[in-house]
């Protein structure tokens, strides 16, 4: 354990990280190798591998994940926005390859690949977005001959148009939600939150008509007819599992799941745990999005409050989509759950976030000292006159 007395780097970030956030997405880490042996063993022997291969991978994306999060932890202000414009850059470049030369799932090209790895590169675009967004949006407010608001409205344009190039509408729905909380909380004024909701309806019947997979989950979702089979699957998992499960290894609907170990673990953890866990696992989002934006409340740094809010928006609102399809409040929509569903880039990418996080909400004591050394100053000033 460090000391207080300690001025090196590991004791100060000890002593200013929020520790209770720390402690809360550890938790969810550790959640998401626990799940990842209820949830993905079946999917393994269905499609012929090793029963725990997935969990096997989870848990070796895990160690990066974690050492990502807290070497992002430590950064300085100054030092993430260069980091984000670098990782925005990188992402940006990466979508426009993936469009050309990705790998095509499903119809869509939402992947590269790099050394036969895999790499959703919009999974790391969102939080580099956020933190130039905020950046921009405080520049606006400080510096009346930077046009921030403009730049940052430019900016969501392009990363709207790549992510329907691929398409993904949920992405799209999800960027453009966490840009909008972040717009309003930049004190814009109110004709352009009008304009811009008009333009996002607009957006949703476009979309509607415009792409037939996105028409067809609506419909399903509205009417119940066609194929609702995962859907319906995952939330008869939810119902069987009652209060506190079937048992740990003893659930049977998740065998029929196909994506039972991604987009469904949700359905599976509260068939085998339960809906206490889920409920747990719930209270444990929504403490980090309450207890962020309750930090970035008190922030006087436009730029940190603006980037605060906008990561456990973020965070917040993937997760809420996620649960929201497994409980069959929402249209389909492949959305993992955040340090939960298996996945390597998703699973980096938060980190990365969570890891930003941490940074943006350490108590800074070079803050403080000049803050102290200023208030100085300025009674030195005032007792001389």
């Amino acid at each position: 354990m460090v000391s207080r007395v300690d001025r090196g780097p590991v004791a100060d970030w000890w002593w200013t990280i929020d520790r209770f956030l720390l402690a809360a997405c550890l938790a969810l880490m550790g959640l998401g190798i626990l799940l990842s042996f209820a949830a993905s063993p079946a999917v393994a022997e269905r499609i012929g591998l090793d029963s725990f291969h997935f969990v096997k991978r989870q848990a070796l994306f895990m160690v990066p994940a974690v050492m990502v999060m807290f070497a992002v932890s430590f950064m300085a202000p100054k030092t993430i926005r260069r980091f984000a414009m670098i990782m925005l850059g990188i992402s940006l470049v990466a979508m426009v390859g993936a469009l050309f030369f990705g790998i095509e799932v499903k119809g869509a090209r939402r992947w590269v690949s790099l050394a036969g790895i895999s790499i959703q590169p919009s999974e790391f675009m969102k939080p580099a977005f956020v933190i130039i967004c905020a950046w921009l949006f405080a520049e606006n407010e400080r510096r009346k001959d930077i046009p921030g608001n403009f730049f940052a409205m430019v900016l969501f344009a392009v990363v709207a148009a790549l992510l329907v190039a691929q398409p993904d509408l949920g992405q799209t729905i999800l960027t453009a939600v966490t840009w909008g909380a972040m717009f309003f909380m930049a004190g814009v004024p109110w004709f352009w939150i009008i304009l811009l909701g008009v333009l996002a309806v607009g957006g949703f019947f476009g979309a509607y008509t415009v792409f037939p997979h996105v028409a067809g989950r609506i419909d399903r979702f509205l009417t119940g007819e066609g194929d609702t089979f995962q859907v319906d699957a995952g939330r008869e998992a939810i119902v069987r599992g009652g209060w506190f499960g079937q048992g740990p290894g003893e659930g049977t609907i998740k065998r029929i799941i196909p994506d039972s170990h991604t987009d469904f673990i949700f359905s599976v953890t509260a068939e085998e745990y339960g809906i206490a866990l889920c409920l747990l696992i719930v209270l444990i989002f929504g403490f980090i999005v309450i207890r962020g934006l309750s930090i970035a409340l008190k922030e006087r740094d436009d730029f940190t409050r603006l980037a605060v809010s906008g990561l456990v928006i973020l965070f917040g609102f993937q997760s809420i989509i996620n649960m929201s399809v497994n409980l069959h409040l929402m249209p389909a929509k492949g959305m993992t759950l955040p340090f939960i569903s298996y996945g390597g880039s998703s699973l980096i990418a938060v980190a990365i976030s969570t890891g930003l996080l941490l940074a943006l909400t350490r108590r800074r004591p070079e803050a403080r000292r000049s803050a102290t050394l200023a208030n100085s100053k300025m009674h030195s000033m005032l007792g001389s006159t």
